[in-house]
């Protein structure tokens, strides 16, 4: 088991070195964005680490260097990406650290299909020359689900899910749509995802655009957001960028609103972002991917412990 471990590894870093050559021929720059910011990325489901500084101040570790990267980006720099740490509070499990690895980069003048084929590229890098399928989210409720979300109204859903057998957690019933979307999304259809090929789950609802742009597709209003699947394994997070400074700030503040919502505390929204979008963010897609689950499926480990230095509970 040590000398599989140590065979790893060894090609981990030789994927670190194929990943830059992959940006190198690209023309992408790489950064280092700071990984300890003093004010937050806010999203409703996504949790941070704090960092007390000098005994009084509190930060946070970050979850994307996304932030960073968009204002580097309003300032002229051109196309970028970044290989870093993340971290994400109560995230632990199988396909979960509350560090892990990811690669982030951000492209200037391109449509949001090259993006999607951008990155399928990139993931090729570690799991082979495999096709790769696209479906809206609209589509795949119809084709693994059979039913036509945008229609339901979230009694509806609910009584779907009991159809279904599928458990849910205490308080759902209070909360929005998304969240019954999430667990449909979740048990029924994710497991079916990308299992010979990679799957590219595309167009999401608007409501679920996070920093995505949206436009209106079959009379209803999506994002230009789209996810990767390998085998059931979500990889890939992309969006064609939000510009828009006032929509921004609505969302964040709806998403403290959530966060509050659901027992948590609201974070603090980062206004050098916000000061970034005013100054001018270009056209831009640009998206995540997690480096060590892409590992994992490369080595076929199902435990990221397999494929990393060390997990939380041996750090």
């Amino acid at each position: 088991m040590i000398l599989d471990k140590i065979a790893i590894l060894r090609d981990r870093a030789l994927m670190f070195a194929k990943v830059r050559q992959f940006f190198l021929e690209r023309r992408i720059l790489e950064v280092d964005c700071p990984i300890i910011s003093a004010k937050a990325s806010v999203d409703a489901h996504i949790d941070l680490i704090p960092a007390t500084y000098a005994s009084k101040e509190t930060r946070y570790m970050h979850s994307s260097p996304e932030y960073g990267m968009k204002r580097l980006l309003s300032e002229g720099i051109g196309d970028i990406y970044q290989l870093s740490h993340v971290f994400r509070d109560g995230e632990f499990g199988q396909k979960h650290n509350p560090e892990f690895m990811m690669a982030e980069w951000y492209r200037q003048g391109i449509s949001f299909e090259m993006m999607i084929q951008e990155t399928c590229d990139f993931v090729r890098l570690f799991v082979g020359d495999l096709p790769h399928e696209v479906l809206s989210y609209r589509e795949v409720f119809r084709r693994y689900a059979g039913i036509d979300y945008f229609s339901l109204t979230e009694k509806e859903l609910l009584c779907f899910l009991k159809e279904k057998s599928v458990p849910f957690y205490p308080g759902i019933e209070e909360e929005e749509k998304d969240a019954l979307l999430n667990l449909i999304l979740g048990t029924l259809i994710e497991p079916h995802l990308g299992q010979d090929s990679l799957f590219v789950l595309a167009h999401y609802p608007a409501s679920q655009a996070a920093l995505a742009r949206t436009c209106v597709k079959e009379q209803e209003q999506v994002a230009e957001r789209f996810e990767i699947y390998y085998r059931g394994i979500e990889l890939a997070n992309g969006y064609h960028e939000l510009t828009d400074v006032e929509e921004q700030e609505k969302r964040f503040i709806s998403a403290n609103a959530q966060r509050q919502k659901l027992g948590k505390t609201s974070l603090p929204i980062d206004d050098n972002f916000l000061k970034a979008l005013r100054q001018g963010l270009p056209d831009a897609c640009g998206v995540a991917v997690g480096f060590d689950r892409l590992m994992m499926l490369r080595h076929h480990k199902k435990h990221l412990k397999d494929v990393i230095p060390f997990d939380w509970s041996e750090a």
